[in-house]
């Protein structure tokens, strides 16, 4: 919530009335959640590779022949009012869960490159900061995030040409993982509501309870 909010106030500074050094104080803030939440993705990433036979990545980021059949049985199921059980995600979820992790690291990719370009942090801050004097020790010394002294211009404006597509494909990403994580949310209440099966507090136990076999059920596990 801290990088939405943020976000949206450094989105929509000039209708707020922000100056120029409180948008610098908010762009810091926000990278500085921003190391956070690449932080905690990385790890995410990591447990995917765990041993953990329904959080695996094979198990979740599989989009072969066999796994395109079980979505289309999948949705004849809901069609029918049927809604088969899993022990893990089912064939939408897994979709969804692509989705959010491919928005994620997008937004993670370039909020690292907007941090560099903006306030010339790492990891990509210093060589951004060494393009944008044209390489001079006395001007990267003295060079200040807002400030336009100690620029080469013509090097500064080479780099605002770079920065652009990654702004757009930041606030584009950003708006897109608002509406998935919103349609993440309701398909869990309703699966929820559906099931019956204790999904929501599964993701904190880990337990589930079913009234029928869930279709991912392996009894050698």
């Amino acid at each position: 919530m801290g990088l939405i909010s943020l976000g949206l106030i450094i989105l929509y500074s000039k209708n707020l009335g922000v100056n120029t050094d409180g948008k610098i104080l908010l762009k810091t803030l926000h990278a500085y959640l921003g190391y956070v939440f690449v932080i905690n993705l990385i790890v995410r990433i990591i447990y995917f590779f765990s041993n953990d036979s329904y959080s695996n990545w094979k198990a979740i980021f599989s989009f072969g022949k066999k796994d395109i059949t079980t979505l289309k049985l999948f949705i004849k199921a809901l069609k029918e009012r049927n809604m088969p059980n899993y022990l893990g995600h089912n064939p939408i979820a897994k979709l969804m869960i692509s989705l959010l992790f491919l928005l994620l690291i997008i937004q993670a990719i370039s909020g690292l490159v907007l941090a560099g370009t903006d306030l010339y942090l790492p990891p990509f801050g210093h060589e951004i900061a060494k393009w944008v004097t044209g390489e001079d020790p006395n001007k990267l010394a003295a060079l200040q995030p807002g400030s336009k002294e100690n620029l080469d211009m013509n090097a500064y404006n080479e780099m605002r040409i770079f920065r652009k597509p990654f702004i757009t494909v930041h606030i584009y990403a950003f708006y897109s993982l608002l509406i998935a994580i919103l349609l993440h949310i309701v398909a869990v209440i309703l699966s929820e509501i559906k099931e019956k099966s204790g999904l929501i507090s599964s993701m904190i136990t880990g337990n589930k309870f079913f009234s029928k076999k869930p279709i991912d059920y392996d009894n050698d596990e």
